[in-house]
């Protein structure tokens, strides 16, 4: 199973961040991450650029209207993420429980949806499976190996 990590912060988390030694803040992330990898179960994760840099597309009103961030009305920000394999929802909330944030940080853990989880009948569903598949040849292709099928 795949598990979404959504690393989120509160004024307070910004607050407490910005009172960190930003090298402590690498390296206990870093040794986080670290040991994700060691067990075998990071797939994904990036950390996000900050809110002034983004911007919302609000899609109340036609055609939907594009916000530069910062944006004012949010309680928190989304400001990263790990993507993890894992065996349980149990499993997944350990790694969460053992992520280095402090107070005004929250992680928002969530099941990652996989093909198997839709109609497999669906004609949009078999095209994706399809997409994936020529993604994943691709992917080898250009890092030197075979592609599944042998070419």
């Amino acid at each position: 199973m795949k598990y979404m990590l959504i690393m989120r912060a509160n004024d307070e988390g910004i607050a407490n961040y910005e009172e960190l030694d930003f090298t402590e803040v690498i390296a206990a992330m870093g040794a986080y991450n670290e040991s994700m990898i060691k067990a075998g179960v990071l797939l994904a994760g990036e950390g996000l650029a900050d809110a002034k840099e983004g911007f919302v597309v609000d899609f109340d009103s036609t055609p939907p209207v594009v916000t530069d961030g910062p944006y004012a009305e949010a309680k928190e920000l989304f400001n990263g993420f790990w993507i993890i394999g894992v065996s349980s929802k149990e499993e997944a909330a350990e790694w969460a429980r053992r992520c280095p944030l402090g107070p005004g940080a929250r992680l928002e853990v969530r099941r990652v949806n996989e093909l198997e989880d839709f109609p497999q009948d669906n004609e949009w569903i078999q095209k994706e499976a399809g997409w994936r598949a020529d993604a994943e040849a691709a992917a080898a292709a250009e890092s030197g190996l075979s592609s599944p099928s042998g070419s």
